[in-house]
């Protein structure tokens, strides 16, 4: 599994898959990985030729006050877990990479989407996954996104996202299961929370003509 921290290692690396005529598939995650992503990641592999995850933990979705700096990371387990089932690359850029100099571009919603349920104690959280899943799409390029379904809000603005911005990827909603229990898991999108029983927002797939 290739291990890339820039974005154009990324973009070279793709590139190089594309010509060859294969697929790529991009499940964004914050990492902490759980099963929930284990089930993810195998649901890209099934589907794409190369598959590619973020592991990034996105701070324009945090807020004053919010857990950014305590928020679990464990990257070592995550390559096991990765490369266990069948990643072809782990993206773990830094904030810098991410964001750098005076980055003051975003992507928001202006419609009551974001305000509802989580929004209204979070005021700025949506537009910080809007704006980091539209950036890995223009880093990835992917042919598919996998998101889990299980915050049915931010799936909503992620799709609303994709058709506003005319986004060509297909994406497809997958409902995460961890194997022994049979529970819905959370999934982390550009905010894993699964470690502290919260919503996991980086964790999601692609959107398309299939459901999980």
């Amino acid at each position: 599994m290739i291990i890339a921290e820039t974005i154009r290692e990324v973009r070279e690396q793709v590139r190089a898959w594309k010509k060859e005529g294969l697929t790529v598939g991009l499940v964004p995650t914050m990492g902490f990985l759980h099963e929930g992503h284990a089930s993810l990641v195998d649901r890209a592999v099934s589907i794409c030729d190369r598959v590619v995850v973020s592991d990034f933990v996105n701070p324009t979705q945090f807020g004053p006050g919010e857990d950014l700096e305590t928020y679990p990371r464990d990257f070592d387990h995550d390559c096991r877990l990765l490369e266990e089932h069948g990643a072809s690359m782990v993206f773990h850029p830094s904030v810098a990479e991410m964001y750098p100099g005076n980055a003051a571009t975003f992507v928001e919603i202006l419609n009551d989407m974001p305000k509802q349920l989580c929004g209204k104690t979070r005021p700025i959280h949506f537009r910080g996954v809007c704006t980091v899943v539209s950036k890995l799409f223009n880093i990835v390029l992917p042919d598919k996104a996998f998101f889990g379904q299980k915050d049915a809000q931010q799936l909503s603005i992620i799709r609303k996202m994709v058709r506003d911005m005319s986004y060509g990827n297909r994406r497809l909603p997958h409902r995460t299961r961890g194997r022994r229990s049979g529970k819905i898991l959370p999934q982390h999108l550009p905010q894993s929370r699964g470690a502290q029983g919260g919503p996991d927002p980086l964790t999601r797939r692609p959107t398309g003509t299939e459901n999980g």
